[in-house]
């Protein structure tokens, strides 16, 4: 008591080392933001990307996902990863168990900020924000009520568009991926959304030779490889007509890397065409075990359709993963793809899908060294600045601004 006493009266002040006060200080202050996906984690780089940047902006992150029964195990990088295991994991079954899981899951902890990313977890985190009366960031990351799955399902379309239409128009803080899909959600709803592109973070440039990995890989060393990756082969992305085209190509190995629905009828295609020495499958992996096979390659393909608005105004994760590979690209004419590639001319448009297009296409980049030497060198521009350091300053910039 006397020590107290002797504070007082003679007015000294106690105080912590000022690295120690502020480090108290930012422990005290620390937001939590919960991010909630459908997905499983292991391939989604976007939420991972914007999980770290949170993370390292001093916010305490808790990542929610789900289990699947063949999901790789992840190991947290500074933030807390929660994967719900449910009894259905896909249709209308998995999303209402998801939806009603995190509902309750988000209802029980303490949240500062919401971020949802796609439509499918939306409603849960609208409806918390308004309990709670804490604020809601939106992350779209396609324009998900025109995706090719549910096109011919009308009560699942339906459902979709009656949660976006109730939901999104409300909004505060909404992101997506491009200006195409942005000024959709402005012409149709009046609202508002940052561009916050798919770019990957900016990868080192690999000690190891194409050579040397072609060789761990135990791929052949004198093909011409082309590879075509993702964790969405689906309907109407071009994968088919890439494996048709082989049949017209020799010396050219053609790399699968990623899982989707049509991925089980082209290893069919595969047997029956008798194409096993020119097309190889690999499931999807991790990102530095996928960027693997992507540096080991000589070309990237991106094949999406214009059948449906999600395909023509995307801007697939591929695109800049092989930007930061230093292949060039095979795409398609659409939209954004195609002004990604004319800027920093860095590969070829296709004006069709036919198999005997895609094969022309591939057989005269591998035979034209001089234009492929010109791509390379366009290239190593467009990986200083087609990467997340510059996107990550608008996604914190958007935190900020919620805070302010």
């Amino acid at each position: 008591m006397e020590i107290f006493k002797f504070v007082r009266t003679n007015r000294i002040k106690l105080t912590l080392p000022e690295t120690e006060r502020s480090r108290v200080f930012s422990q005290r202050m620390k937001k939590r933001v919960f991010i909630s996906v459908t997905s499983d984690l292991v391939t989604d780089q976007r939420v991972r990307r914007a999980a770290t940047a949170l993370n390292e902006a001093g916010y305490e992150v808790v990542v929610v996902g789900r289990q699947l029964k063949k999901s790789s195990e992840l190991a947290e990088k500074g933030y807390q990863i929660v994967r719900f295991r449910l009894w259905f994991e896909r249709g209308v079954l998995f999303y209402m168990t998801f939806n009603l899981r995190l509902f309750f899951f988000l209802l029980f902890k303490k949240v500062d900020i919401l971020l949802s990313n796609d439509l499918d977890t939306l409603l849960p985190n609208y409806l918390i924000s308004k309990i709670k009366f804490i604020p809601l960031v939106y992350d779209s990351h396609e324009y998900f009520t025109e995706v090719p799955e549910i096109q011919h399902r009308p009560f699942v379309k339906t459902t979709w568009q009656t949660i976006e239409k109730l939901i999104v128009p409300k909004l505060k803080y909404a992101y997506t991926v491009n200006n195409s899909i942005a000024k959709l959600y402005f012409d149709k709803y009046h609202i508002h959304f940052d561009v916050i592109r798919n770019v990957p973070i900016k990868i080192p440039v690999s000690s190891v030779s194409k050579e040397e990995l072609r060789k761990e890989l135990q791929l052949p060393k004198d093909s011409f490889i082309v590879i075509l990756q993702g964790a969405g082969i689906n309907i109407d992305r071009g994968a088919e007509e890439a494996v048709q085209s082989m049949k017209h190509l020799n010396d050219v190995l053609l790399l699968i890397v990623g899982d989707g629905d049509v991925v089980s009828a082209l290893k069919q295609t595969v047997k029956d065409e008798k194409l096993e020495d020119k097309v190889h499958f690999y499931p999807k992996q991790a990102l530095h075990e996928l960027m693997r096979y992507t540096h080991a390659a000589d070309l990237g393909l991106t094949l999406d359709k214009d059948t449906n608005l999600n395909y023509k105004f995307s801007l697939p994760n591929k695109i800049f993963d092989y930007i930061q590979a230093g292949i060039p690209i095979l795409a398609s004419n659409l939209p954004e793809i195609k002004n990604v590639i004319e800027t920093y001319q860095i590969g070829e448009i296709i004006l069709d899908h036919t198999p005997a297009t895609i094969a022309k296409a591939v057989e005269e980049i591998k035979i034209n060294s001089f234009q492929t030497t010109t791509w390379r060198n366009n290239l190593q521009r467009a990986q200083q600045e087609l990467n997340w350091s510059h996107e990550k300053e608008k996604l914190l910039a958007l935190f900020h601004k919620i805070e302010s």
